[in-house]
């Protein structure tokens, strides 16, 4: 008999339907089992950083199972997942086995008894009976890889945290390497929208009647060959951001609708072209985390926790990768299955790759698809829910939309001329062949199928002008799926981290979320503007994304991850010397117009664990406190006529109330009354 070591019990349920009992028993960890102690920072700077790893908390009946199987069965196979993290698991089991022997930092296995890895990225019966006809040996590079940033992490936060725990009075703030230059990217971007000025502007449309009585309806875009659209750029701290207005003015604008209605329009000329369209790339985690939640409104951590039950049903491919590859047996039965349900002229003759942009795209070899070219999921199993579905149909009809052919579009552009020489623009698109977007967007497909009926040179008549008050839009707030995008375009943190690192800065309450985008707190800007102001290179976007790089290259053998520790240490330790030395405190407190009832002294809103609350500002001499209620405008309880107030799960997930609560139990995910 051979022990097959998995992390998850849903995971080895499906490799035990596979293999059907036989020569193997599969047993799974429940994730890591030996990891740094709570409680300390478990490091030794003298020692070259050795960890002091030890059995989790809870995990020691794990442990002990572990080792009795082990003792019942001849040969060791580990099958965790094919990242660092999965390598990592699968690391300290053989330790605890004793097949590993730490002699760090070196990791030796014991003469004689390597166990043997296996890497798949889909759990089917072809991959895995595929994997254990080829086994491996464990890649201890990508577990130094992964230890190293352990350490890294272990660093900052556990030397940080408890510089703003003296700071600010609350032992329970947390400062990270990716965490905190993720707030500080939130932190920046409000103050760049604040410092913004907005300007009003207007655009003119004319709608234009043909003799056939089609209506053309056009952008005034210039006049004499001058645009009246002006683009300007603005130098952000994430990057380049550039906004639009015209000139056209609240003092200009009579004048011009008052010309343009005294003139003669012609069509000078119409631009014909044929573009084609490709389909966008199979999904990659973060791509699949910004596409769920524009389609869906899914956080980053409801994506990964669905997409990793598909992965460990078999239903999809690994859900942590950053690659675009695409498995050959994939996309030949993908041209099979488009020319009979599509037909033939929707097919490739040869399939379509996509070349990776990520630096980093290393650990994972493919990107997320179907195991099987099944649409839609059979309802037998009752733990695939509505959202299980939903994700999978996204995954589907992307990774088929790559294998199917491009779409050619007729692009239109008509200009009119006035006497005065205004000139406008229509665009106008016609599908000439849908191709991929039959299945990604048969919306478009479907309202685009007529052309324009016009001529060069015919008179038009115009029957009206309308003008569009616009105003010049600031810098847009970060959502969950902006913020992944800049965060992978950057190289900051890694696949796997982006739904966990999202979801601790909710929960520490150093940002919330105003209609899907997230605004910093006042603890969050305080927390941000020091750290960066005081580590100003750690903090950078720079440096946080040369570290990725480099943990890249340990996991690659082309570094040592004990001089990359050091390399960074050093500076470090004498930084955060140095900023020991000011005991200055931080304040964050918010003065409100609302005044105690106690002792009629001003309320200050204050932050602790669970959120913002409202304090006396005479504390400790007066004691009063109440919650923090953000109450919604226009909008009143349909029980018994209170407001209605803003509230969070204990897991941050909005949901709203009656003011009158406990007397009022009226609650809702929704204001859809």
């Amino acid at each position: 008999m051979a022990l097959i070591i998995v992390e998850s019990p849903t995971k080895a349920r499906t490799f035990n339907h596979i293999l059907k009992g036989g020569d193997y028993f599969v047993f799974a960890t429940m994730g890591h089992i030996r990891d740094l102690p709570p409680n300390k920072i478990g490091i030794n700077y003298k020692h070259d950083f050795q960890p002091d790893y030890g059995i989790i908390k809870n995990k020691q009946k794990v442990v002990n199972q572990l080792k009795e199987l082990a003792k019942k069965n001849k040969e060791i196979i580990l099958a965790t997942d094919p990242d660092r993290e999965g390598e990592s698991i699968s690391y300290h089991a053989a330790y605890i086995l004793g097949l590993i022997k730490e002699d760090w930092p070196d990791f030796k296995f014991i003469k004689g008894q390597e166990p043997k890895r296996i890497v798949f990225h889909e759990i089917t019966t072809r991959a895995l009976k595929e994997a254990l006809e080829n086994p491996q040996s464990l890649r201890l590079n990508l577990v130094k890889a992964q230890q190293a940033r352990r350490i890294l992490d272990r660093i900052v936060g556990y030397e940080l945290s408890p510089l703003l725990w003296k700071k600010m009075g609350k032992n329970w703030l947390s400062a990270g390497r990716v965490q905190t230059v993720a707030l500080r990217i939130i932190v920046e971007r409000e103050k760049e929208i604040k410092k913004f000025k907005i300007e009003n502007y207007f655009q003119i449309y004319g709608l234009f009647n043909t003799k056939d009585d089609f209506t053309v309806k056009a952008k005034l875009v210039r006049q004499k060959g001058i645009d009246f659209e002006q683009k300007f750029t603005l130098k952000l701290f994430s990057g380049d951001y550039t906004y639009t207005k015209t000139t056209i003015t609240a003092n200009n604008v009579s004048s011009y609708k008052t010309d343009l209605q005294s003139d003669s329009y012609k069509i000078l000329k119409i631009d014909e072209g044929i573009v084609k369209r490709y389909p966008p790339p199979p999904f990659t985690t973060s791509l699949l985390q910004q596409e769920s939640f524009h389609r869906f409104g899914f956080s980053s951590r409801m994506t990964m926790k669905l997409a990793q039950d598909l992965y460990e049903r078999g239903l999809i491919t690994y859900h942590r990768t950053d690659s675009f590859n695409l498995a050959s047996q994939f996309v030949f039965a993908a041209k099979d299955y488009i020319a009979e349900k599509y037909g033939k002229n929707y097919s490739l003759e040869k399939p379509r790759g996509y070349h990776t942009k990520s630096k980093m795209a290393q650990e994972a070899h493919e990107a997320i698809r179907p195991t099987k070219l099944i649409e839609i999921l059979p309802k037998k199993d009752t733990k695939i829910t509505t959202n299980h579905r939903k994700l999978y149909k996204l995954i589907f009809d992307r990774a088929l939309s790559t294998q199917m052919r491009e779409a050619e579009i007729k692009t239109i552009k008509a200009t009119v001329l006035s006497e005065k020489t205004y000139e406008f623009e229509a665009d106008y698109q016609v599908i000439l062949f849908d191709g991929f977007l039959r299945v990604l967007n048969p919306e478009f497909v479907g309202k685009n199928t007529i052309t324009p009926p016009i001529k060069v040179g015919e008179s038009v008549s115009l029957t009206n002008l309308e003008t569009q008050d616009n105003q010049t839009k600031p810098p847009p707030r970060f959502n969950e799926a902006s913020l992944i995008k800049l965060m992978e375009e950057k190289g900051i943190g890694r696949p796997s981290t982006y739904a966990p690192i999202i979801t601790l800065i909710q929960t520490k309450n150093y940002v919330e979320k105003e209609n899907r985008y997230f605004a910093p707190t006042n603890l969050g800007v305080a927390i941000a503007d020091y750290l960066s102001k005081s580590f100003p290179q750690l903090f950078s976007l720079d440096f946080t994304a040369s570290m990725e790089e480099s943990l890249d290259q340990v996991a690659q053998d082309k570094e040592d991850f004990i001089q990359l520790l050091k390399t960074f240490n050093s500076p470090f330790q004498t930084e955060l010397s140095a900023r020991k030395k000011d005991t200055s405190p931080i304040n964050v407190e918010e003065e409100i117009t609302e005044k105690c009832p106690k002792c009629k002294a001003p309320l200050t809103v204050r932050f602790s664990r669970f959120g913002r609350f409202l304090a006396c500002t005479r504390y400790p001499d007066c004691k009063f406190t109440k919650p923090f209620l953000k109450f919604i405008a226009g909008k009143n309880c349909p029980l018994c006529g209170g407001k209605i107030v803003l509230r969070f799960t204990k897991s941050k997930k909005r949901f709203y109330g009656c003011e009158n609560y406990p007397k009022c139990e009226w609650r809702s995910w929704k204001l859809n009354f």
